[in-house]
């Protein structure tokens, strides 16, 4: 007589669990993109898709919605096309861009599927999305309003990507962070670099108000250009003790 042996199903990763590895971001972030991610995680998971695939379609994704606007910022601004339209597109396209580059990390960590060459396409990939995200506002508030100097365009561009190089070496063996606290007056004052918020944020003004974009793109000038002197004055601090 035989007995039969009855093998379990190995568990499947449940959205949870792909959350559960996320590498933060922010506070909107963490409550909205890491949790979207996480779920088209777990989809690409069930579909045998690879991390690639999802950085792949996060740059798609997101280099449609910035053409979309520089292709149309023009015929915006005279009123030819509803602003609603176009800001819609920006809104809801990067927001799902955003989401499926939180999805890729996600879907390796989990799936251990991490890869020096993963990594390395996503970084290239983010460099190529936000530098496209960064030419539609500044082709919106050129577009808007033609005074806009030249010279801002240039310094908000600059800018904008010590959020990409400070997350970056975030991920590095060196990581430091200015300000520790966790607690919720802390969370809420970073808001202004969660790139979700940011990005939701963009999106919104060129969809209600995009005649404002132009004030959007001094205020991250700003608040960017201010992030970088002091994490050069904290790093040289650190580096003389």
């Amino acid at each position: 007589m035989h007995s039969a042996t009855t093998l379990a199903e190995p568990s499947r990763p449940s959205v949870a669990d792909f959350h559960r590895v996320n590498r933060g971001g922010g506070l909107f972030s963490e409550s909205i993109s890491q949790w979207i991610g996480a779920f088209f995680a777990l989809v690409a998971q069930r579909l045998g898709l690879r991390p690639t695939a999802l950085t792949i379609a996060n740059l798609l994704l997101g280099l449609a919605a910035s053409v979309t606007v520089v292709a149309l910022a023009d015929r915006v601004a005279a009123g030819s096309v509803p602003a609603w339209v176009v800001g819609l597109v920006a809104l809801v396209g990067w927001q799902v861009a955003y989401a499926l580059d939180c999805a890729d990390g996600q879907l390796a960590r989990v799936t251990n599927q991490r890869s020096a060459a993963g990594a390395r396409v996503d970084v290239l990939c983010d460099v190529a999305a936000q530098i496209a995200l960064v030419t539609a506002l500044g082709a919106t508030a050129v577009a808007q309003r033609p005074g806009t100097p030249t010279w801002l365009v240039a310094v908000f561009a600059g800018t904008w990507m010590v959020n990409l190089v400070t997350s970056v070496m975030q991920a590095g063996p060196n990581a430091a962070s200015m300000v520790t606290s966790t607690s919720l007056p802390v969370r809420l004052v970073k808001l202004v670099r969660d790139y979700g918020a940011v990005i939701f944020l963009a999106g919104l003004v060129l969809t209600v108000a995009p005649a404002l974009t132009v004030w959007v793109i001094v205020a991250f000038t700003i608040v960017n250009g201010g992030f970088l002197l002091a994490s050069i004055a904290f790093s040289a601090r650190a580096s003389l003790h």
